[in-house]
């Protein structure tokens, strides 16, 4: 990983975060009904780390063009973003997100399908704004990204009723549920500006495998990370029994009473809250965490490698930085 001054990149991102945040919170303004929007607006006004608006901005830079190109298409990937999140929340029946309570929790279920399906159909009214010329590459990126989330979220539900989960199965459900939405974001941005060919391939790849990163990023922080800063029930897999990257490993590299218990957890379908540590010492008895931590490595690597080869090499250090970011967040 190349050297880079943390405090410039950092100071960008809190910039264009609050820029970002300042849009998402007037997007529905004026809209109504109420009883569509109020809800709408509250799952966009919590305090998300807006990665993905940050993913369009740096790939719009870094291909030539400028942030003020994209910046409605920056909003356009977290509008559908939180859309996605709404529903993947009504499919978990989770409590939290971000810290606070999910949107059908807070309302109810039919509310919060409604104010999920109004965010996409906004967040193409937004991406339309910043077409000129290439409206057909960008929506087709767009959509596409959205169809893989999709499609990979209905594997990941798919392995809540299945006893045996390959690595690779997951590898390929975290591929289309999270890393293909950073993929987009990447080639949006570059296409938006007319990027060339080569550094819209690069910049992609570098969503990709980041993407792919982050998720097991987030595997591995539900089971080490602090409730108050993770925003979320550590533990939270566990308890509802989700396959994920540590729990396939676990499943893979034990034997005896560990494998006992790990089965158990897939027949019961989940834990109870209690029993997190228990299985937290059976995961790092086995290696697990560390297994993660080489997957991360690897696949941020691969991020950086992607991003090294586009043309503009002074705008290479944001990308770094980002990944390292990235690596050592704790929510």
């Amino acid at each position: 990983m190349k050297k880079f001054n943390p405090l410039k990149y950092s100071a960008i991102y809190e910039e264009e975060r609050k820029k970002i945040d300042k849009m998402l919170a007037s997007s529905l303004k004026k809209r109504k009904p109420k009883s569509l929007y109020e809800p709408a607006s509250y799952i966009l006004q919590s305090s998300g780390k807006r990665l993905r608006p940050l993913l369009v901005l740096l790939s719009a830079k870094a291909a030539g063009g400028k942030f003020k190109d994209v910046y409605n298409a920056a909003v356009a990937v977290e509008i559908m973003h939180n859309f996605t999140l709404v529903h993947d929340d009504i499919m978990d029946n989770a409590d939290l997100r971000r810290g606070n309570q999910t949107l059908h929790k807070k309302y109810d279920l039919n509310t919060a399908i409604l104010a999920g399906d109004s965010l996409l159909s906004i967040a193409y009214e937004f991406l339309l704004k910043d077409c000129n010329g290439n409206t057909k590459a960008a929506v087709s990126a767009f959509t596409q990204g959205l169809v893989e989330v999709c499609e990979g979220q209905s594997m990941d539900t798919e392995f809540e009723t299945r006893n045996n989960v390959q690595l690779k199965e997951y590898i390929t459900m975290i591929t289309k549920k999270t890393a293909a939405m950073a993929k987009m974001c990447c080639e949006l941005g570059a296409i938006l500006v007319y990027g060339k060919k080569s550094d819209i391939k690069a910049l992609s790849n570098y969503g990709l495998n980041l993407g792919i990163a982050f998720q097991i990023q987030d595997d591995l922080l539900d089971l080490i990370g602090e409730q108050d800063k993770f925003g979320k029930t550590v533990g939270g897999d566990l308890i509802v029994g989700k396959k994920t990257f540590l729990f396939i490993k676990a499943f893979e590299k034990a034997d005896g009473q560990d494998k006992i218990d790990l089965q158990k957890l897939i027949d019961n379908k989940g834990i109870k809250p209690e029993e997190v540590p228990y299985y937290k010492n059976i995961f790092e008895k086995l290696g697990v965490l560390e297994d993660a931590r080489n997957e991360i490595r690897k696949y941020t690597n691969r991020a950086l490698s992607s991003v090294d080869m586009i043309s503009k090499k002074s705008e290479t250090g944001i990308f770094h930085w980002l990944a390292d970011s990235l690596i050592k967040r704790n929510r």
